[in-house]
Order: C-alpha cells, then sequence, then structure tokens
C-alpha cells in the first residue's frame, strides 16, 4: 500500500506542512498483516461520492472501519509524534491521519467543506463557534473517543484539544480539495480572524512535540 496517494496538484506552499509526514506512516507500519486494508478504505470512501450524501456515507464507512481500532493502530503504526499525515488527496476528496500530541490545541478555524472525523485512540474535545459581529462566540462542543465519528459541515468552526497525557490517532475525510481551498482561522486568545498560514500550522506542532520530550526529561 502507498502511503499518500495524489490525484491533483496542491500549493506547494500548503502542501509543505506535511512534508516527510507521509514517508514516515508508511514506515511506521503502513505495511502489515492486518485487519485494516488503507486501499479498500480509501476506495471505499471515493465510491461514496457518487452518494446523494456522500458524508453520511463515509461516515457509515469509517463507523465500520474503527470497530476495531487497533487494526487501524497497527496500520498507521503507535502515535509517538504529533502530525498530519496525508493518505488520500483529488479536488473532490482529501483523507489525513491525524494525530494530536498530549494536551495539545488547535485554535477555531473553519474548513469551508463538510468532514467526518472518526478516532481510533485517544481523545478529541471539539469547541464549535458562530459567527458575530466582530469575531466569534462559542456555540456548544462535542467531546470523541476512540471509536466515535462525527460529521462536520461545511460551515462549521471548531477548535480541538487532545486533554489527555497521551497521543490522539484519528482519520478525518474532507469533502473536497483542503490543500487548495482558502480559508480562516481565528487566534485562540482574541479571536481576531486571520487568513491560514501553513507555517504557523506547522510550528503548532513543531512545538507540541517539542513539549512532549521535554516533558520526558
Amino acid at each position: 500500500m502507498r502511503a499518500w496517494r495524489v490525484a491533483g496538484g496542491s500549493r506547494p506552499e500548503v502542501r509543505s506542512i506535511f512534508d516527510g509526514l507521509a514517508a514516515k506512516m508508511q514506515a511506521g507500519g503502513a505495511r502489515g498483516t492486518n485487519m485494516f486494508d488503507l486501499d479498500r478504505f480509501l476506495e471505499e470512501c471515493r465510491g461514496a461520492l457518487k452518494e446523494t450524501h456522500p458524508e453520511g456515507a463515509i461516515r457509515d464507512i469509517l463507523t465500520r472501519t474503527l470497530a476495531e481500532p487497533r487494526d487501524v493502530e497497527r496500520a498507521f503504526g503507535v502515535p509517538r509524534e504529533a502530525g498530519i499525515n496525508p493518505l488520500y488527496h483529488s479536488p473532490e476528496l482529501t483523507v489525513f491521519n491525524f494525530v494530536w500530541a498530549p494536551g495539545m490545541s488547535i485554535w477555531p478555524h473553519e474548513h469551508r467543506m463538510w468532514a467526518v472525523i472518526g478516532l481510533y485512540g485517544g481523545r478529541e474535545d471539539n469547541v464549535f463557534y458562530r459567527r458575530k459581529p466582530g469575531g466569534i462566540e462559542e456555540a456548544g462542543g462535542r467531546r470523541l473517543d476512540a471509536q466515535d465519528t462525527v460529521i462536520l459541515g461545511k460551515d462549521i468552526i471548531h477548535s480541538v484539544t487532545n486533554p489527555l497525557a497521551e497521543f490522539t490517532g484519528a482519520i478525518h475525510v474532507y469533502g473536497g480539495d483542503f490543500f487548495n481551498t482558502a480559508r480562516v482561522e481565528w487566534d485562540a486568545e482574541t479571536r481576531e480572524e486571520r487568513a491560514f498560514d501553513p507555517e504557523r500550522t506547522k510550528q503548532l506542532f513543531k512545538d507540541a512535540n517539542e513539549r512532549y520530550l521535554r516533558s520526558k526529561e
């Protein structure tokens, strides 16, 4: 199995966030004998795009896949480093293996496309927001544990925190070209709106990994 299938072009400045991560996933055990078949999973996700409600069909696929979360973890390798590992990319579909470091948070952001998220280990605490004059305000939340899945609509704004002292592993499926879609995010403290910056996101994951390593010294 190839770890990253690309069916469309990507802006180099956006793809730079993910440089080298697909190779790490492959080296970490994507080739193995287990019940999780990445090729079949991606094929089913592509097929689901033909459905009237593809996000619902993909959630069904992901729920079935996560029925045996240890098989998924064996395929990707036990999470030991925060990262965004691209698995598939086309103009219609983008799939990632996300790994969140212990205690890691990412600021409020949007996707501008639907997303289906499922966890194979750890926990995600999602806070949802709605726009208001001059910024955003909190509008609920959702906790995800291993085997949980959720559909996020194309207009959803959320932030994510891993509150645990262990890594969280997840599969994220996006209904569009994640790399080449303009989007915005908000400062976690001031909630000031700003353009998505791939370098800022890259630094966020780097800092999270460095904090984790320091905590183990």
